[in-house]
């Protein structure tokens, strides 16, 4: 049975499922001004036409909070980690479709051992030119989804009002005593792209760190 996390909540993420390995984490939202159900299919924004482009990413993080190389972030333009624990499927322009807006793909076993913290976090593309931040999105959630038998392990539904903020923190996932714990975060930055999250990663480990 899923667990639905509120914010600031951790799970072990193996407790109820021994021996979980493959997972995949999906992110979604919706637009405000849309009715729920529908993901991301059309979303106005800054008085302009340009949907917004929401992306989600991964940053691969040793004990310090800190990656050990640019490949440790999977993202739309590194779809996968040089180890091949962590895979990203892919972007989704307009989120258009049912389900996972974008999912990524984490084996857990095979994670390297310099890695102990999965962060994920997503950002508007072009943020700034379109005039365009998370108040206009709602219904942002995080999942983790057992990818054996496709049953929901946990889910974390943002609610938080995140008008002007252009960057989320979602959640991480970590290692703690041999096993590996989910964090719900839900926190919004100004942040305007992935260059600025990986220059305050110092702050954010400081702030949300586990």
């Amino acid at each position: 049975m899923s667990i639905n996390l509120k914010k600031g909540q951790k799970i072990d993420l193996r407790k109820s499922n021994p021996g979980l390995s493959s997972i995949s984490v999906g992110l979604g939202w919706d637009p405000v001004g849309q009715s729920g159900g529908g993901f991301l299919k059309s979303i106005f924004g800054g008085g302009g036409n340009a949907d917004i482009d929401c992306d989600a990413s991964v940053f691969m993080l040793n004990e310090k909070g800190q990656m050990s190389n640019s490949k440790d972030l999977v993202y739309f333009g590194n779809l996968k980690s040089t180890c091949k624990s962590v895979v990203h499927t892919g972007d989704n322009l307009t989120g258009d479709g049912a389900g996972d807006d974008e999912q990524i793909l984490v084996n857990l076993d095979n994670i390297p051992v310099n890695v102990h913290k999965l962060l994920f976090v997503v950002n508007i593309y072009n943020c700034v030119a379109r005039k365009q931040h998370f108040g206009m999105i709602k219904n942002a959630y995080i999942r983790v989804v057992d990818q054996t038998n496709r049953k929901e392990v946990a889910k974390y539904n943002l609610t938080d009002d995140y008008s002007g903020k252009t960057s989320l923190i979602v959640g991480t996932i970590y290692k703690h005593e041999g096993t590996w714990k989910f964090s719900a975060i839900g926190e919004g930055s100004n942040d305007t792209g992935l260059k600025d999250i990986m220059q305050n990663l110092a702050r954010i480990e400081c702030a949300y760190g586990v």
